[in-house]
């Protein structure tokens, strides 16, 4: 798994502590439509459904008017920039110490988080091979530490290949460990497209089918992130959307191919971003959803972990999540010229009946992530200072 140190870097007046959000899209943070032009009909109801559910939580969860009052302080110094774009360039030019750092940090996150969810031993299967997916493999830390609870379990991890500014694999050789190098958000057949205009961009690109029906795993790690050493290698029509692709990449063939009752761990940013409440809402109709971010890694970052157990992946609910993260895929990898019809955003739910029906779950989930985030920052030097 990745740090989020690694990922590619915010807008000028992203707030600190915060990185492109996973779900982060062609100019406008946490949104998943494709046209980002201020006068754009499907765009201003997304920014009005973000900006209804920003002022529910300041007006009902402390924790969160806190963290909201201590990232309006941070936007008036200079410093805060000044913090992140450091760990961003350590992250880019990590020599072999640094990376080894990295991995351990990793591992002690998902140690914490298997001590305080128990998410990352598999419960099952009594008989048959117990399978692991590592969506964004490299370095491994987090991959070391599910293996570790599980030892008889066998895992298959994609990663981006170092030659395109991938991670190093930390992770030590095994028998029962099978890594496939390769650019995920290329999966084409398995995303279900299967005919490539031969004047794409990346026609020669494209990857075969991974993935069979028969393929499923019990654990499904999913928190890879866009890395700018892979900028020079991509085409330029992916540079705004691609967190995008790499999301709903990571959750559809995930989802797809998870065990009835397996579970997924996925890396998240902003629990009160539309997109991501959208996200929680949906996977808690057919999970159990809980939220963990780290007491010590990352505690100024808006990112935190989605782990989402005993996951019914084969009911109609899910498979039309899949259904939809596939389509966005398609038009965000197609869609050159603005020609594609799209409609899941007509199919959204308004902010209001949102926070009426998963309101008050919303706040539950959130809670402690935003304090842990806000009393991060308060402790940090460009906001104290």
């Amino acid at each position: 798994m990745q740090s989020d140190l690694d990922q590619v870097s915010g807008p000028p007046r992203d707030t600190p502590g915060d990185e492109v959000p996973v779900a982060q899209l062609c100019g406008n943070a946490n949104t998943l439509s494709l046209n980002s032009g201020p006068q754009n009909a499907e765009t201003e109801t997304f920014e009005r459904s973000g900006d209804i559910i920003l002022e529910f939580l300041r007006t009902n969860v402390p924790e969160f008017a806190r963290l909201s009052a201590v990232r309006k302080k941070g936007w008036e110094n200079p410093a805060g920039d000044t913090y992140f774009r450091k760990q961003r360039e350590a992250a880019d030019h990590a020599d072999e110490k640094l990376s080894a750092v990295f991995y351990n940090m990793m591992k002690g996150i998902g140690t914490e988080l298997h001590r305080k969810t128990q998410a990352l031993k598999i419960k099952g299967p009594a008989l048959g091979q117990k399978r692991i997916l590592d969506m964004c493999m490299a370095p491994g830390g987090f991959l070391a530490v599910a293996l570790e609870k599980n030892p008889d379990a066998h895992a298959l991890g994609f990663s981006l290949p170092v030659s395109q500014g991938g991670h190093k694999p930390l992770l030590p050789p095994s028998r029962n460990v099978d890594v496939k190098f390769m650019d995920i958000t290329m999966l084409a057949q398995d995303m279900g497209v299967t005919d490539i205009p031969s004047d794409h961009p990346d026609s020669g690109n494209f990857i075969s089918q991974q993935l069979g029906p028969q393929d499923k795993f019990h654990l499904i790690l999913c928190d890879g992130q866009v890395l700018r050493r892979h900028g020079e290698f991509r085409a330029q029509y992916r540079e705004k959307c691609e967190a995008r692709r790499l999301t709903v990449t990571q959750l559809a063939i995930g989802l797809e191919h998870l065990q009835p009752g397996g579970t997924m761990v996925v890396l998240l940013h902003k629990v009160e971003a539309w997109d991501t409440v959208l996200l929680l809402r949906d996977f808690s109709k057919f999970s159990t959803v809980r939220l963990f971010k780290p007491s010590r890694s990352h505690v100024k970052r808006s990112s935190f972990y989605m782990v989402a157990s005993k996951v019914q992946s084969q009911s109609a609910v899910a498979a039309a999540a899949v259904k939809v993260w596939k389509e966005v895929w398609r038009v965000s990898t197609f869609n050159l010229n603005g020609e594609m019809k799209h409609n899941w955003r007509e199919e959204e739910p308004s902010a209001k009946d949102v926070i009426d029906e998963f309101g008050d779950q919303l706040i539950r989930l959130g809670r402690n992530v935003w304090k842990t985030q806000a009393e991060a920052l308060e402790r940090a030097t460009f906001i104290k200072g």
